[in-house]
């Protein structure tokens, strides 16, 4: 309190914040309010900005990852690499092969990069191990944590290959490299083991230099690398910026709603506050006024009040940093889950950057009014009292009273007019609050659009599949004098299943058309192929049958209707420099057909885009799935039971399908959104409790001489009610508007973030119910902020409102 002063001036000041009880916690919880939905702001905004930046910072990620022929490079030779000019920091060399695993149900999964490595640490490269332990011993592997899930888990089991005689893995945990060195780890003498199973091994280093920020720089350094060494030793490199690139590209599609709802934040923390502490200060001008003329200068005066809004509005910034580190806290672990970075937190300056901020904004609220009032003669001060200026807003109730309504809401309908100012801060707080839930509505039904626009097998009622959907990878053979089988309970059960029965497609084809209640069906495959002038596999869906009602959204042209035809999505015509009406050649295994792209889909798979084609392209492809639509009546889990029974002798497998569940990056987004909406909500409605709260004490002997000619307690609440009817329902008009025009600016920002063009499914969700109701929704705010204040004042006796002051 010494800041502020002692002796009377600090018993001025805790009376004033004692008394004003009221008035302190509001000052308190709105400030507390403001400061935590600027906090979660601010830190998702930072995560979701760069992850991969931090994640790679932390762990010290290799700006080249090179892979080396051990025949051609031995240790000796790799260690002399380290000594380079510019290498600041180098590990290895690490064994390093390549294997297509098989997990428990049989699928295989994706071609892997297996790294032997002793520990998670190094100079380079510091692996962040999410859990479970990292492999001590031959038998066990530690995966990458985008692997992990119902099939592989801590404790699962991987086969090496699908071969009768691989071996198997226990998977015993999962872990993080930011920089994308390898898909999995395991002890060195394990990778050397794969070798006699067909797994070549090749030497991995990893680099750091001191300028490697261009791409020039890296080809500078790779440069280096290949001339110290032997001709064809190098086998290739990985530059950290194709990894930061495509990290990035996945980030970025959060940053424009972030930065959405962190500009909503921070404008609806300024208003809230300055309008809260402002009234405060303002409505005590009486005793000002009184202070002054016991003797206060105006600088005490002026501290004194200064002091009574800092101190609540403290209080409500340290719970508030507390508050927005706790509702940040899971938030980032989903988007570090997403985004496959380290652990991410709330940057330490942000609990800095944002309670100073808020001090400065209430410092700076309460400062203006009060050296207005410090500035005030004495007499002037007590003068002033707690009415409103004599006329002020009177031409309002002769033109409300004109209203065929009852006299208590006319009466309340003018009263908005009597503060002009603080009516402007009431309207924009609703008005705010108005644009974020609108805004948040529309975002969240978007994302939603989305999902279900790119899980197009959860359309069909049924699932058919050629695998036994719970077949298990069956036991490795004895090894040969090695002991590399794990002995975890995990293998025992494995070892007990029987090896997985693939059925033929024409059979289960067969077995839906005999189906009683077989509406229509197609088949499908996904597979890799290869695109002329384009480097690698490229992944394609192939369709058999009408596959209409499995088509995705299309951006232009039309979905498959024949064989010679393929639709693709934005980043393939981008990547390939082609148009509708152009001919691609595709491969698959060793059939090639010319194809004409027919359209162009709405694809999110950002750096991995899909195409699709007719099955009949390619005599040698064959269904891996058949999706089924059963006749009206039908009961989908019924005849699904029954297909089952019919195709599981062959080796198939008959499911029902699951409504699409909303996951990952949109999950995070509808979880933030929902979050940040609430607090904004919330902070609103306080700016219109505080308000409302102020301008009913000020009134409050005019209430009283109303109770005592007959005002009934029902017509006291309608009054006050009636005085935020109007500012909820300019709130709600001006708000829907702003909030739909948000929705339609950022929304095309994230998808061409992950670029794509958005459709009209995705922005055209608002309906005008649901914008009648977003509408409704600005009444309904102003009338909750000020329910409180209505009740106190109808339950106030009419002789304490009478000799209220």
């Amino acid at each position: 309190m010494s800041l502020f002063g002692t002796g009377a001036l600090g018993r001025v000041v805790r009376s004033g914040v004692g008394r004003r009880r009221v008035r302190t916690v509001v000052i308190a919880v709105a400030t507390m309010m403001a400061v935590a939905s600027a906090v979660v702001a601010g830190s998702l905004m930072i995560a979701a900005a760069a992850p991969f930046d931090h994640a790679f910072g932390k762990q010290q990620g290799a700006h080249i990852t090179a892979q080396y022929d051990p025949a051609k490079a031995n240790a000796a030779k790799l260690a002399e690499t380290r000594k380079l000019a510019g290498v600041t920091a180098s590990a290895g060399p690490y064994p390093s092969t390549a294997f297509r695993p098989v997990d428990q149900t049989g699928f295989e999964l994706p071609t892997l990069t297996l790294v032997g490595r002793s520990g998670p640490d190094g100079d380079v490269d510091r692996v962040d191990l999410k859990s479970g332990r990292w492999a001590q011993k031959p038998g066990e592997i530690v995966l990458a944590a985008s692997f992990e899930g119902p099939s592989t888990d801590v404790g699962s089991a991987l086969k090496t290959s699908d071969t009768a005689n691989a071996s198997t893995l226990s998977v015993v945990g999962f872990a993080v490299s930011a920089g994308r060195t390898a898909d999995a780890w395991a002890t060195p003498a394990q990778v050397d083991a794969l070798a006699p199973e067909g797994n070549p091994l090749t030497s991995q280093m990893l680099y750091r230099f001191d300028s490697a920020s261009t791409k020039e720089q890296i080809l500078a350094a790779r440069m280096k690398l290949a001339a110290s060494v032997d001709s064809g030793a190098l086998l290739g490199t990985q530059s950290w910026l194709d990894t930061k690139c495509a990290a990035d590209q996945g980030a970025a599609a959060t940053v424009p709603f972030m930065m959405a709802f962190g500009v909503l934040g921070i404008v609806m923390s300024v208003i809230i506050v300055s309008s809260v502490i402002s009234g405060a200060v303002g409505t005590s001008l009486r005793r000002i006024g009184i202070l002054k003329a016991i003797g206060f200068t105006p600088c005490e005066v002026v501290r004194a009040y200064v002091a009574q809004a800092l101190i609540p509005a403290c209080a409500g910034i340290a719970v508030g940093v507390v508050l927005g580190n706790l509702l940040a806290v899971p938030l980032l672990a989903d988007t570090e889950a997403v985004y496959g970075t380290v652990s991410l937190s709330v940057a330490w300056w942000v609990d800095i950057a944002v309670p100073a901020a808020t001090l400065v904004i209430v410092g700076l609220s309460a400062l203006i009014p009060a050296l207005r009032a410090g500035k005030l003669r004495t007499v002037e001060a007590i003068a002033v009292g707690r009415s409103p200026r004599t006329g002020r807003g009177q031409w309002a109730h002769r033109v409300m009273g004109l209203l065929p309504l009852p006299r208590p809401v006319t009466y309340g309908l003018a009263t908005p007019f009597t503060h002009p100012v603080r009516t402007l801060a009431m309207l924009l707080a609703v008005a705010f609050g108005t644009v974020a839930a609108t805004f948040a509505v529309g975002l969240t039904s978007s994302l939603g659009a989305i999902g279900a626009s790119q899980d197009t097998d959860s359309r069909a009622a049924v699932t058919v599949t050629t695998v036994k959907l719970n077949t298990l990878v069956p036991p490795p053979p004895p090894p040969a004098g090695g002991g590399m089988a794990s002995t975890s309970p995990v293998s025992s059960s494995v070892a007990s299943t029987s090896e997985p029965k693939a059925a033929d497609p024409a059979q289960v084809r067969s077995a839906i058309k005999e189906r009683a209640g077989t509406g229509s069906y197609y088949g499908k495959t996904r597979t890799g192929v290869s695109v002329a002038g384009v480097s690698g596999s490229v992944r394609i869906s192939l369709y058999e049958g009408d596959s209409r009602s499995g088509s995705y959204e299309m951006l232009s042209g039309h979905w498959l209707t024949g064989m010679g035809q393929v639709v693709v999505p934005t980043r393939f015509l981008e990547r390939t420099s082609t148009t509708i009406g152009d001919t691609v050649r595709v491969t698959y295994e060793k059939d090639a057909a010319n194809l004409r792209i027919v359209g162009e889909s709405f694809d999110t798979s950002g750096n991995e885009p899909e195409i699709h084609a007719d099955m009949a392209n390619f005599p040698s492809a064959e269904p891996s799935t058949f999706l089924v639509e059963v006749k009206s009546g039908v009961s989908a889990e019924k005849y699904a039971q029954n297909l089952a029974a019919a195709v599981q002798p062959l080796g198939g497998d008959a499911t029902t399908n699951a409504p699409s569940d909303q996951g990952g990056i949109i999950l995070i987004m509808d979880a933030m959104a929902v979050l940040l909406t609430l607090i904004l909500i919330s902070v609103a409605g306080l700016g219109v409790l505080n308000s409302v709260l102020l301008d009913t004490r000020e009134r409050i002997r005019d209430l009283g001489v109303c109770k005592a000619i007959g005002m009934s307690p029902r017509q006291t609440m309608s009054l006050v009610l009636a005085s935020v009817a109007m500012i909820g329902v300019i709130g709600g008009l001006t708000g829907v508007p702003a909030g739909y025009a948000l929705h339609g600016i950022v929304m095309p920002v994230m998808g061409r973030a992950v670029g794509t063009t958005l459709p009209s499914s995705v922005l055209d969700v608002y309906g005008p119910v649901e914008l009648l109701l977003l509408g409704l929704g600005g009444v309904v705010l102003a009338m909750l902020g000020a329910l409180v204040p209505a009740g106190w004042a109808a339950k106030a006796r009419t002789a304490t409102a009478l000799r209220a002051e």
